[in-house]
């Protein structure tokens, strides 16, 4: 099942592919394989149940992949999902270097895919962290003692914003970097603005 709008956005998306053109058109005709609608969505190829995602194909320097948007809730026998960062809470990859790797797989992609499926209609949901469970880089919570203002200033904003900022401070790998980004941000703090507003 595709849509028909999506589905020419996903046919250009492939034509303008050059590094995982091979990769992408099979992980597709796999997915299309087991009943998911296809839409185009953050750029990339995604595919939906009832119009909720369930995965999306993508590719980086090194790898291609399919994200399953609740990944963390599958089952996997094989120990293939990915979680793609420390601070992804739901979704899960599964990697690919080659178009081989993906026809070897075929059979067990689509078992995560019809899992997926099944995670869907059933309902569940993800479970995402506080943002009151983050730690707070040390330096940011230095500025909070230091101005009271800025700590009321940030327990306002909303919760995506507050770990966004968390985040990207504590990215930083030195105290310094982290004491340059808090100092920043400041003022965007104080006027209710998020890291990218």
């Amino acid at each position: 099942m595709t849509n028909s709008a999506a589905s020419q956005k996903v046919e250009e998306f492939l034509r303008k592919e050059e590094k995982w053109k091979s990769e992408f058109e099979k992980l597709r005709q796999i997915v299309l394989d087991c009943g998911l609608t296809e839409d185009f969505k953050w750029m990339h190829p995604c595919y939906t149940l009832d119009g909720k995602n369930i995965v999306l194909i993508h590719g980086f320097k090194k790898y291609c992949a399919l994200l399953f948007h609740k990944g963390v809730l599958l089952k996997d026998p094989n120990n293939i999902l990915i979680q793609q960062t420390e601070n992804t809470q739901s979704a899960r990859q599964i990697r690919f270097t080659n178009v081989q790797e993906i026809m070897d797989k075929e059979n067990i992609l689509k078992t995560y895919i019809q899992n997926a499926i099944e995670v869907e209609k059933s309902g569940l949901e993800v479970e995402f962290k506080k943002t009151s469970e983050y730690t707070v880089p040390e330096e940011l919570q230095a500025k909070f003692d230091e101005m009271p203002a800025l700590k009321t200033a940030f327990d306002s904003l909303t919760p995506g914003r507050q770990r966004a900022y968390l985040f990207y401070f504590s990215g930083a790998k030195q105290s310094k970097t982290r004491s340059s980004r808090v100092e920043k941000y400041m003022q965007k703090i104080l006027d209710g603005k998020g890291l990218n507003d």
